[in-house]
C-alpha cells in the first residue's frame, strides 16, 4: 500500500509532468519547502484570530467558527480551479499567481480593520485561502518532480514536516503578536463611536501582522516569478476538469472523500476552540494570550506523530493504523470532556498527535488503484477539505447551546466514522484501473 506522498508523486507523473526523470534543482526544493511551511502557518493563526474576533464583535461561538468556514470555502471553490490553472501556466507561473493572490488577502486585512466589520474580514480570509489553495495545488505534485521519481515519496515527507513546523510556531508567535495586545476594556462594554474605535484600535495588530506576511510573500512571489522557466512542463490538456468528480461512484474512495472531509473539519473544528476551552476555570483558567500559547502543542503533538507514524505504517496495515489513530483521538476527547483540570486540557492538546498521520493514510487509502487517474483523485480529495468550512461553526452552535466539552460530540463523530473507513479498507486489494 502506497503512503499519500508516492500517490501525488504516482499522479503528478500520470496526469502532469516535466518528465520522468525529475528535475535536479535544490533551489527550487528548498522555495518548494518554503511553501509548505507558509500555507501551513499562516492556516494555523486562524487559531489565534479567531477568539481576538470573537472579542472584538462579541460574536457566537458559531458566529467566531464562520472564520473557518470563510477560509475552508475557498478549497471547494478553488482546487479544480487551481488545477485547471496548472495545465496552462505550469506550475511555477501558477504558484507565483498564487502567492500574490495570498498577498492581496494580507492587504485586505487593512480596508477591514479601518471599516470595523467583521464581514470584511471573512472577505480578506476567504482571498487568502484562495491563494493558498492555488499553492497547495501546486506543491505536492511539483516536489515530486524536483529530484528522481524514486526519492518522491521521502521528499513529499520532509515537505509536510515543514508544513508541521509552520503550524507549530505561527500560533505562538501570533499569540504574543495579537491576542497578547487584548486591551482590559471589553467591547461588549462599549457601544457607538466609542464601539468603532475599539475594534480599529485592537484590530492592528492583526493588520501588523498580515501587512508583515504580505511583504513575505511578495518577496517570495518574485523569486517564484524569476524562476518560472526552470522547469521544462509537459501538461495534459485533455478532458474536463470536472471529470474527476466520476471517480466519487467508487465506493472506496468516496468513502475516503467523506473522511478527508471529516478528518478536516474535526482538527480545524478542535484547534479553533483550544484557546476558549483552556480560558474556562473547569480547564486551566488561563487568560487569551497564555492559551494562545498551548495551541503549538496541538499542532506540534501532529508533527510528532508524523515521524513515528510513519513507521507504524511501514510496520502495518495503513487502514488498522488508521483505525487505531481515530480510536485514540475518540477516547481523548471522553476523557478531555469528562474530567476537570490538566487532565482535561492536555488530553484535548494530545488529539494533535492522533491527527497526525489521518491525512496522508486517508488519501493512500482513498487513492488505491486509481492508476492514471491518480492525479484527478487527488483534485477531488483537495476539494473534500471544504470539511473545515463546515464542522467548526456546527460544533460552535452546539457550543453556544450546550457548552464547549458538549460540543466535542461532534469531532468524535468524525473520527468514528473515519475508524470505520480504516477498518473498512484494511483488507482491500483494488488493481489499478
Amino acid at each position: 500500500m502506497q503512503v499519500s506522498g508516492s500517490t501525488a508523486a504516482d499522479g503528478a507523473r500520470a496526469g502532469v509532468g516535466a518528465g520522468d526523470q525529475g528535475v535536479d534543482a535544490p533551489d527550487l526544493r528548498l522555495f518548494v519547502f518554503a511553501l509548505f511551511f507558509i500555507f501551513g502557518g499562516i492556516t494555523s493563526l486562524n487559531d489565534v484570530i479567531i477568539p481576538k474576533l470573537k472579542e472584538l464583535f462579541t460574536l457566537s461561538y458559531a458566529q467566531a467558527l464562520l472564520v473557518q468556514s470563510a477560509f475552508f470555502a475557498a478549497y471547494f471553490l478553488f482546487s479544480i480551479p487551481g488545477a485547471a490553472i496548472v495545465r496552462k501556466a505550469g506550475y511555477m507561473r501558477t504558484a507565483a499567481i498564487g502567492l500574490l493572490v495570498m498577498m492581496v488577502g494580507c492587504l485586505l486585512f487593512v480596508p477591514a480593520s479601518a471599516m470595523g466589520t467583521f464581514g470584511v474580514f471573512l472577505g480578506a480570509l476567504f482571498v487568502l485561502a484562495a491563494g493558498i489553495t492555488i499553492v497547495q495545488v501546486v506543491a505536492n505534485p511539483l516536489i515530486s518532480l524536483l529530484g528522481p521519481p524514486a526519492t518522491a515519496s521521502s521528499r513529499l515527507t520532509f515537505a509536510q514536516a515543514f508544513n508541521s513546523l509552520g503550524t507549530t510556531l505561527f500560533p505562538y508567535i501570533g499569540s504574543i503578536v495579537i491576542l497578547g495586545s487584548l486591551a482590559k476594556v471589553k467591547a461588549a462594554d462599549l457601544q457607538g463611536a466609542a464601539l468603532a474605535a475599539y475594534r480599529v484600535a485592537e484590530s492592528r495588530t492583526v493588520v501588523h501582522t498580515y501587512l508583515g506576511l504580505a511583504v513575505a510573500l511578495a518577496l517570495v512571489a518574485a523569486v517564484v516569478w524569476m524562476r518560472r522557466n526552470r522547469l521544462r512542463e509537459a501538461q495534459d490538456q485533455t478532458g474536463s476538469m470536472f471529470h474527476a468528480f466520476t471517480l466519487l461512484r467508487q465506493p472506496r474512495f468516496a468513502f475516503g472523500a467523506l473522511c478527508i472531509f471529516l478528518y478536516v473539519g474535526a482538527e480545524v473544528a478542535i484547534g479553533s476552540l483550544i484557546v476558549s476551552y483552556l480560558e474556562q476555570a473547569s480547564t486551566l483558567g488561563l487568560d487569551a494570550e497564555s492559551a494562545g500559547k498551548h495551541v503549538p502543542f496541538y499542532w506540534g503533538g501532529a508533527l510528532i506523530g508524523r515521524f513515528v507514524g510513519s513507521l507504524l505504517l511501514r510496520l502495518a496495515a495503513p487502514g488498522k493504523v488508521l483505525a487505531g489513530f481515530a480510536l485514540g483521538a475518540i477516547v481523548l476527547i471522553l476523557v478531555s470532556a469528562n474530567t476537570a483540570g490538566a487532565v482535561s486540557a492536555w488530553s484535548l492538546l494530545a488529539i494533535g498527535l492522533c491527527n497526525s498521520i489521518m491525512f496522508p493514510a486517508i488519501f493512500s487509502l482513498a487513492s488505491a488503484g486509481l492508476g492514471a487517474r491518480a492525479a484527478e483523485g487527488s483534485g477531488v480529495l483537495a476539494t473534500a477539505i471544504v470539511g473545515g468550512a463546515i464542522i467548526p461553526p456546527l460544533t460552535g452552535h452546539v457550543a453556544d447551546l450546550a457548552g464547549l466539552q458538549i460540543a466535542l460530540t461532534l469531532p468524535a463523530l468524525c473520527y468514528c466514522v473515519i475508524a470505520g473507513f480504516g477498518l473498512y479498507a484494511r483488507k482491500q486489494v483494488f488493481k489499478d484501473n
